[in-house]
């Protein structure tokens, strides 16, 4: 489970020992990695031929077979004396690709360095392997580095000996250090879990909400406090128009922490065939203040819009103060909608006798459960005829359980996947007064304790003498010493990282002790030293947390924001990664339903970075006289990256953007710089548009024998005046941002903070960062379109 200590809407996360701590890295912290770039798994089926890495590895059963394919290919050129000496070692050779280290072993973390063709071996091992097998090193190299080498034992093993003697092979299957707890969630001496983060959408105003329609198309709809919804596709771009605009009606503030606002969303069960959706925010109704319950259907004219005119007013309930709004709507297993509701605000719940929460006669304070199903005639809602106290005189009948302060993010668990366990309970986070935060799981008609109770301890301590409260302890409190302010989560039932399931996450844990139903706790840090080295991943986030969130295939994510107000766009929304370990490749396979867009999309980019570990310094390597290309190549490709690269064809084109980019990462052997020694400084060409035009693409420039990209900081039509007057056009009509024709990923980014006249005769005259000193990546290439004819290109 996903639980977390925030501010309701701003308050600060509980301090984690060792969020930003920034780590010595011994030559010996590598960490598991696969050559996808990815973590380890376990294989749905057991391995035949790689039986080393038969339980957990980066092999899967068919790239199994596809090596014991390639071990027989090479086997077949020997005769038996050859056969009996060097099966074992082709085999163990190929099969560290499955190794949990195989990124480590082929040098494939580094991308200053190139991937070896032949793991990494001890040196005692590459001994008895040369004088036994040399022969064997033609067919599983093509480097041609190791063909000139080969009948040199001396610097053959040289070349192959890793700089981390125990990471090579074979010592790293005997290393206790390195095998023990392999593909289980690291923790730190104090037992902290640590675990990474993946930044998925940025500069939103306090995102409050992240929600799934559950209609097959995996889009995520982003609620913010200021009244707005934006729409995520699953690629992560965001819809430039919002599906949902009622900033004028809501109400809310630019002061920090103030809670009212736009809390809650919802869609119906049934949203595919009804387009129903619920909304739960802050609105003035003269000098009065009230939370309101608000029924909305979807645009019959464009499924990624609200038809705002068909507003239907479910319920309103008056606020007599300011904070303790509440927040949640969910639809649970039932179908029913459930909506809960805050205390009234101020301290103490003084509202009364016993205050509202206690008060079984106000809606404040309380779990409700309404039926908005078939409504569109008679009452908006109506209800359930199971509901606790609808035969209790002067009862509220919408009341499900009471008793509650302010439930501040709650969840419907999904249950096993296989047993369905669990399936269908409702954690909540209960926001503590002075000194507890507690966790519960709502049942029905229980009374939760407040103001009685605060977690296990009394608050009002007449009210918690009365033995006829009957109420329900919290599954799990904690003092304020270790946070506030509790925000609710998930419990992990999706299919990526294994080692996840089950557990409900705060940026703690907690994990049911089936035998005692006993819920036990682990603090989560974010993974130190090389933990996160993963592409993409980071191990940092914005302090302020304020919401848990669930996607269509139950990946968890969580928002928090660096401004605790309303209206500053420093939200964040991360999903919660474990490192150590995932689920087997094609497992997780979904097909998203296609979503009509009629809205521009605003592609993502990635603001966060990785703190605590130093990015390898880039070398340019030795170029060999020909142009590798080996099996391991052709295995990653088949694992499932894109298709190999080729040499570069002449001086003015580049590789396609639908060639092989591997994060970054080229090969030695593959000078950019071989075949044009005759090219001056600033020379450019454009490349990337994939209808082939000469007149529009990707910027590159040559500069000190070397092509690279330049970045779009400070693009403007008169820097690209100056490249396409270079090329020969008469004009620029389009100045190209964002990398409009892909990302030149193999190359270097060369300038950055362009800013020219428009008069000078090469960027290399425009001011500019300084060549190769830039602050941006390849996601902001920039291209230019060119023409002979002056007319304006349409953005």
């Amino acid at each position: 489970i996903l639980l977390d200590c925030s501010g309701r809407l701003w308050l600060s996360p509980i301090v984690i020992c060792c969020i930003l701590a920034v780590c010595v890295l011994a030559r010996v912290l590598s960490h598991p990695q696969c050559l996808d770039f990815k973590p380890p798994f376990r294989p749905l089926r057991e391995l035949e031929f790689c039986v080393m890495y038969k339980e957990f590895g980066c092999c899967d059963y068919q790239r199994d077979q596809e090596l014991m394919t390639k071990y027989y290919q090479i086997m077949d050129h020997f005769d038996h004396y050859g056969y009996a000496n060097c099966a074992g070692f082709v085999l163990e050779l190929l099969c560290q690709e499955c190794s949990p280290y195989a990124a480590h072993l082929f040098d494939a973390e580094d991308p200053s360095t190139p991937v070896r063709t032949i793991p990494g071996l001890c040196p005692e091992y590459c001994s008895q392997f040369w004088k036994k097998c040399s022969a064997t090193i033609p067919f599983l190299s093509d480097d041609p580095h190791t063909a000139e080498i080969k009948e040199d034992q001396t610097l053959l093993c040289q070349y192959l000996k890793l700089d981390d003697v125990d990471y090579c092979y074979p010592h790293l299957l005997s290393s206790q250090k390195l095998t023990q707890n392999l593909g289980r969630v690291q923790s730190d001496s104090e037992g902290c879990l640590q675990l990474c983060l993946e930044e998925v959408a940025n500069g939103l105003q306090n995102p409050l909400a992240m929600v799934h329609a559950n209609d097959g198309t995996h889009r995520f709809f982003v609620a913010e406090q200021v009244g707005l919804v934006w729409i995520y596709l699953p690629e992560r771009s965001k819809l430039e128009r919002p599906f949902l605009n009622i900033t004028r009606t809501v109400l809310t503030s630019s002061w920090e922490g103030d809670e009212r606002g736009f809390l809650g969303l919802t869609f119906h069960p049934k949203y595919k065939y009804n387009g129903k959706l619920y909304v739960y925010y802050s609105v003035e109704v003269g000098f009065d203040e009230r939370i309101r319950i608000s029924e909305f259907h979807v645009s019959a004219k464009d499924m990624n819009v609200v038809d705002h005119a068909s507003e239907r007013v479910i319920l309103e309930i008056d606020e007599p103060a300011s904070n303790h709004n509440g927040g949640q709507l969910l639809f649970a297993d039932d179908g029913y909608l459930y909506v809960f509701t805050g205390d009234g605000g101020m301290a103490g719940d003084p509202f009364g006798k016993y205050g509202n929460a206690q008060n079984k006669s106000a809606l404040l304070g309380k779990v409700l459960r309404i039926d908005v199903n078939d409504n569109e005639r008679g009452p908006l809602y109506r209800i359930p005829p199971d509901n606790p106290f609808i035969q209790e005189r002067g009862a509220r009948p919408e009341i499900y359980a009471y008793g509650v302060r302010n439930m501040w993010r709650c969840s419907v668990d999904r249950g096993d996947q296989w047993t369905k366990e669990g399936k269908g309970r409702i954690f909540c986070g209960d926001v503590g007064q002075n000194k507890f935060e507690e966790i519960d799981i709502i049942e029905k008609g229980r009374n939760f304790g407040w103001r009685a109770k605060e977690g296990f301890s009394c608050y009002d301590k007449k009210l918690c003498a009365n033995s006829s409260l009957d109420d329900v302890l919290p599954i799990y409190a904690y003092p304020h010493k270790m946070g506030k302010s509790v925000t609710g989560g998930y419990v992990y039932r999706g299919c990526e990282y294994p080692n996840m399931n089950g557990r409900i996450w705060r940026l703690m844990s907690l994990r049911e002790d089936r035998n005692t139903g006993r819920w036990k706790y682990n603090e989560i840090c974010m993974g130190k030293g090389l933990t996160c080295a993963f592409p993409g991943l980071i191990n940092n986030y914005h302090q302020y947390i304020i919401s848990f969130a669930e996607d269509e295939a139950g990946e968890l994510y969580f928002m928090s924001t660096g401004i605790p107000s309303a209206t500053s766009p420093s939200g964040v929304i991360y999903k919660i990664v474990d490192p150590s370990r995932r689920a087997p490749p094609r497992q997780c396979h979904y097909d998203p339903l296609p979503v009509r867009v009629k809205s521009n999309l605003i592609k993502f980019v990635p603001q966060e970075i990785l703190i605590g570990v130093e990015p390898p310094k880039k070398t340019l390597p030795e170029p060999p006289p020909t142009e590798p290309f080996d099996w391991l190549q052709e295995l990653i490709d088949r694992l499932g990256g894109p298709e190999p690269t080729t040499p570069l064809p002449t001086t003015t084109t580049t590789k396609s953007t639908k060639q092989l980019r591997r994060k970054g990462r080229h090969r030695k052997g593959k000078s950019r710089t071989e075949s044009t020694p005759e090219l001056q400084n600033g020379v450019v060409r454009l490349v990337g548009d994939e209808q082939g035009r000469s007149d529009r693409g990707r910027v590159e420039i040559y500069v000190n024998r070397d092509w690279g990209t330049v970045c779009d900081d400070l693009w403007t039509t008169k820097n690209a005046a100056v490249v396409c007057r270079q090329l020969g056009f008469r004009y620029a009509l389009k100045a190209a941002k964002n990398s409009e024709f892909g990302e030149g990923k193999d190359l270097q980014i060369l300038l950055d903070d362009v800013q020219c006249v428009g008069t000078e005769s090469s960027l290399l005259d425009c001011k500019h960062a300084g060549v190769g000193t830039h602050n941006c990546a390849h996601y902001e290439d920039a291209g230019v379109i060119c023409g002979n004819l002056h007319y304006i290109v349409e953005i």
